[in-house]
């Protein structure tokens, strides 16, 4: 049985350590603004210190160049292929096939993976991608397993694929949509979505007999969230997964927290080893209660299960667990006091639960003093009035560097 590359999403070079740190085997990151998240954009500085960090502990780092680019664009994309072949990344995503003959030209000696917005679907289009150099094809969501299976069976031994196993869905079709460009005059396919989708919409029926009278079609006071999709989740799948031999499961999320990384690539690195450890045990309830403490919406299966399946739709549009937060993440150990940088109001009598790499139970613990990391003054409150601010605490097991810590409301 072969073991699949967990790859993570990664906004900025501190999110690339905490996927590594929790299990992430890779990770795949945006570049100047010609990737299809510029609001996570990692900048050369940043994408070079990745890049050199996951190769000195045997990782790797996968760079998105997936827009699809218009004339005025490739004096650009030319440098960023330029940079990218001195870089040295393991792999260039990209998906419009004038990026990709840019890439053959004048980046040689990267990789080419075929971004999902490519949409390849079946063995023949992930064939023809193959005949044309790329290394991997990252399959179109919409695909159910009997599909991916097909396109494993029936495409060469030197081409890998991978799939995503977890994280938003687009309401269109593997990300090819206009909506936002139509509604906010930002196009998701130059890496600017305003995700008009999630938006509260109001809704109305208008009789063909009498046009003007419209009837609204009312959900609560928030609109309805028509557009607005759960997000995937298939960690109950993981055995079939892995059993159909895919190189690279995909966790979504770049713009996602340092908290949602840590949590969800944990989750997904326990599962995939304890499969692999002990096939005929594996308990997906336990990874899926991690999950669930972290889930920005419903989950739901996609079409993985059954191309039929129609429960993906979050109509309520909600977006957080209420009864968690990020707590904060480790930036100091000590014997006595461990130095915490903060990202919610933590007080005296909270709990927290340390989520440690590689091991899916977490330590739960309640907060007994705080401290005033500059003056030592013992506290009973602290809020994260300014970017990276601290506060001392006592754990009582011993933790390292960069772990997080989540809060129960």
């Amino acid at each position: 049985m072969n073991k699949p590359e967990l790859l993570a999403p990664a906004g900025s070079f501190e999110k690339a350590k905490i996927a590594f740190l929790y299990g992430a085997d890779a990770v795949y990151v945006g570049t100047s603004a010609l990737s299809l998240r510029t609001r996570a954009e990692v900048q050369n500085d940043d994408l070079a210190n990745t890049i050199k960090y996951a190769h000195s502990i045997g990782k790797k780092v996968y760079v998105a160049l997936n827009i699809y680019a218009w004339d005025n664009l490739y004096d650009e994309i030319r440098e960023q292929a330029q940079m990218l072949e001195e870089l040295k990344p393991d792999g260039i995503i990209a998906s419009d096939g004038g990026v990709i003959e840019i890439l053959k030209e004048i980046a040689p000696s990267v990789d080419i993976h075929i971004s999902t917005q490519a949409n390849v679907v079946s063995s023949h289009s992930a064939n023809f991608w193959y005949k044309n150099g790329a290394k991997r094809i990252i399959l179109a969501r919409e695909l159910d397993k009997n599909q991916i299976k097909e396109i494993v069976n029936n495409t060469p031994m030197g081409l890998e694929i991978e799939m995503f196993v977890h994280g938003a869905l687009c309401f269109g079709y593997s990300g090819r949509c206009f909506l936002s460009d139509f509604l906010a005059s930002r196009s998701a396919n130059l890496g600017d979505c305003a995700q008009s989708c999630r938006w509260a919409y109001n809704v109305y029926v208008e009789e063909a007999n009498n046009p003007g009278n419209l009837m609204p079609v009312e959900y609560d006071d928030k609109g309805t969230y028509i557009f607005s999709s759960k997000d995937l989740c298939l960690i109950r799948e993981i055995p079939e997964i892995v059993d159909m031999e895919v190189t690279s499961l995909k966790i979504e999320g770049r713009l996602k927290t340092e908290y949602y990384l840590a949590s969800v690539v944990n989750a997904y690195r326990n599962a995939i080893d304890d499969y692999i450890k002990d096939p005929t045990n594996y308990d997906y309830t336990k990874y899926l209660n991690e999950l669930e403490k972290i889930k920005t919406r419903g989950l739901t299966t996609f079409y993985f299960n059954d191309r039929n399946n129609k429960d993906f739709q979050e109509y309520e549009g909600k977006q957080y667990n209420p009864n968690y937060e990020f707590g904060g993440k480790v930036v100091e150990t000590n014997l006595d006091k461990t130095t915490i940088e903060i990202k919610n109001k933590l007080c005296v009598g909270d709990t927290l639960e340390v989520i440690i790499p590689g091991q899916i139970e977490c330590f739960k613990f309640n907060i007994d003093e705080l401290w005033n990391p500059e003056t030592d003054e013992e506290i009973t409150t602290v809020n994260p009035g300014k970017a990276g601010q601290t506060v001392k605490i006592k754990i009582p097991i011993k933790v390292e560097e960069n772990w997080i810590i989540r809060r129960k409301k």
